[in-house]
Formats: C-alpha cells, sequence, structure tokens
C-alpha cells in the first residue's frame, strides 16, 4: 500500500469517526441529554474535521509546490493555492 493510499484510508477513517460522532450528538438531542454534554461533542467533531481538513490541505499545498517547482512558477497555481487555503481558513 502506497503513501497516498495509507493518507486516503486514514482520511476515510476518521471522517467515518466523525460521522459516528455526529449521529451521537443527534441521539444526544433527542434523548434531551445535558446541554454542556451536546457542546463538548460538537467541540470534539469540530476539532476532528479541523484535523481532517489540515491534513487534506496540507497534501494540496504538497501538490501545488511540486506542480510549481516541476513546471516553473505558475502564478496561477499559486492563486488556486492561496484562494483554497482562504476558504478553508474562513
Amino acid at each position: 500500500m502506497s503513501k497516498e493510499d495509507k493518507d486516503r484510508a486514514d482520511i476515510i477513517n476518521r471522517l467515518r469517526r466523525i460521522e459516528g460522532q455526529v449521529k451521537g450528538i443527534q441521539k444526544m438531542v433527542y434523548e434531551e441529554k445535558v446541554c454542556g454534554d451536546i457542546l463538548i461533542q460538537i467541540a470534539a467533531v469540530r476539532s476532528a474535521l479541523n484535523k481532517v481538513g489540515g491534513m487534506i490541505l496540507e497534501d494540496h499545498m504538497k501538490d501545488c509546490i511540486k506542480t510549481s517547482l516541476e513546471n516553473g512558477v505558475d502564478d496561477d497555481v499559486l492563486d488556486s493555492l492561496i484562494d483554497t487555503i482562504l476558504k478553508y481558513t474562513k
């Protein structure tokens, strides 16, 4: 299994875990659990999503930089990368 395949599998596993956490939050709301407990779980999901987003952004940045180095600096590639980073950080 290549590094890319392992990274992809890791991201998919993390997303499945997040999906389970969100379903757990839905159940907590349905069962009228304590708001503080629900908010803690929401914070955990937010943190997990940020981690996955960071992993994907890191891979995207590496690809963009590698492409720029191989093909010469291309302002379009760099502008696209900057645009992606700005969208992700909003």
